[in-house]
């Protein structure tokens, strides 16, 4: 009999859930390589018995049961009585959406003793970053909460791209993933190039800030994007550098328009800064911005200038 007779996955993350599958499928295989593996959706009447029948052949079966949610009361009875007395060699991978439909088969799987595994649907920023750090460890690197960050805004927020670029850049760089390994890896992606610059920057990394700002418009990146990226940085700054002594969390984000991963971030990136440091460095982006759409003859230079002088600005 397998070690876990039956697995409930529950939950709406589809890359989450063929994982588990995808686990029970292979923890079988150790012991029987030839394991057959049989995927339905939905049952008739009877149709449970005859799957987890005993093989002519022998070995092993891995049934996966998709969409449980969906059987009927009659179905459910029969799914609970079988999980009461599973058959030997076969693991029941039922795989349910989530929610209230289907409570009883979910409460039903629990109490016979099922092994459950929860999948929920992946929706929050901060969600994304710890799925994004732990794809990186599962791959044997590491990389920071700032790099998962930029990640996610190269690559947006489907998971099964999201793990596909985790194994790239753990496979490419050997495991140690930084900021300029993401925006190497991205490269012509604006918007990792830019606010890339603009973290630097802010932060008071001149030399680092500009690498990656010649690096950026070495391989194309339009300087009015990244003067924007320059401007929403420092806005950043003047937004929460500016909220009331006193204002946290929910009810800061919504007073300041911005998500609350992002108002931590700002928070820490102020350290340094000072309000003159800060009205200077407004006063900074909104001439390059000037320049950059035509005001100057070298939109390179006056990015370096403008990039050095938020640089000189912070700790005044």
């Amino acid at each position: 009999m397998p070690a876990d007779p039956i697995t409930l996955i529950i939950g709406e993350e589809e890359l989450l859930a063929e994982r588990a599958i995808g686990e029970v499928v292979a923890s079988a295989r150790v012991d029987d390589p030839d394991t057959e593996v049989t995927e339905i959706t939905g049952l008739e009447s009877g149709r449970l018995a005859e799957l987890t029948s005993p093989s002519l052949f022998g070995g092993g079966k891995v049934l996966v049961l998709r969409s449980a949610q969906d059987l009927g009361k009659d179905l459910t009875a029969e799914l609970l009585k079988y999980a009461k007395d599973p058959a030997p060699d076969v693991a029941l991978v039922a795989v349910h959406h989530g929610g209230a439909k289907g409570k009883a088969l979910v409460d039903g799987l629990t109490k016979a003793g099922a092994r459950k595994v929860t999948c929920p649907k992946v929706t929050k920023m901060g969600e994304r970053i710890d799925f994004v750090r732990a794809e990186i460890r599962r791959h044997g690197g590491k990389i920071s909460a700032d790099g998962a960050r930029n990640l996610l805004d190269a690559v947006g927020n489907d998971l099964r791209e999201l793990a596909g670029a985790c194994s790239q850049l753990v496979a490419d760089t050997g495991g140690k993933i930084d900021d300029a390994a993401v925006a190497r890896y991205y490269r012509g992606r604006a918007e990792v190039s830019g606010f890339t610059v603009a973290d630097k920057a802010i932060e008071g990394q001149l030399a680092d800030a500009l690498e990656q700002l010649r690096w950026a418009l070495a391989t194309g990146v339009a300087p009015v994007l990244i003067v924007s990226a320059l401007a929403q940085g420092v806005r950043g700054l003047a937004k929460v550098g500016g909220a009331p002594r006193g204002a946290r969390g929910a009810s800061l984000a919504k007073d300041l328009g911005m998500p609350p991963w992002k108002i931590d971030r700002v928070q820490r990136q102020l350290r340094g800064w000072s309000g003159d440091g800060v009205a200077q460095a407004l006063r900074t982006v909104a001439a390059a911005d000037e320049q950059v759409k035509g005001g100057a003859a070298d939109a390179a230079y006056a990015l370096e200038k403008a990039v050095s002088e938020i640089v000189a600005a912070r700790g005044r």
